[in-house]
């Protein structure tokens, strides 16, 4: 089993920053592709920020305003947002993707993030 557990939401306004948090536990597979997805209310959940093997990929809405990052010794990954908009209002959702034998993917609970003067 792999548990993810994610932390760092809440309610911001915006142009202001919040930086998401995501530990993962048991039997991580290795190796993996670590991702920060959203959905917002009435909308499919998407990718927002992936990291694998120091590759990094951004969804063209967050390019420039988000980072993401890992810490590989403690298995955590990180979305730093900046600049942030309303439009990225949504439940954020911390993802680790197995690419090798057969694909499977684990989810944390989500943190909900708000963007709101």
């Amino acid at each position: 089993q792999v548990q993810l557990v994610e932390s760092g939401g809440g309610l911001v306004q915006p142009g202001g920053s919040l930086r998401l948090s995501c530990a993962a536990s048991g039997s991580i597979p290795s190796p993996n592709t670590m991702g920060w997805y959203r959905q917002a209310p009435g909308k499919q959940r998407e990718l927002a920020a992936s990291i694998a093997g120091g590759v990094t990929n951004y969804a063209d809405s967050v390019k420039g305003r988000f980072t993401i990052s890992r810490d590989s010794t403690k298995n955590v990954v990180y979305l730093q947002m900046n600049s942030l908009k309303p439009e990225d209002t949504a439940v954020y959702y911390c993802n680790i993707h197995r690419f090798w034998g057969v694909p499977r993917d684990y989810w944390g609970q989500g943190t909900q993030v708000t963007v709101s003067s």
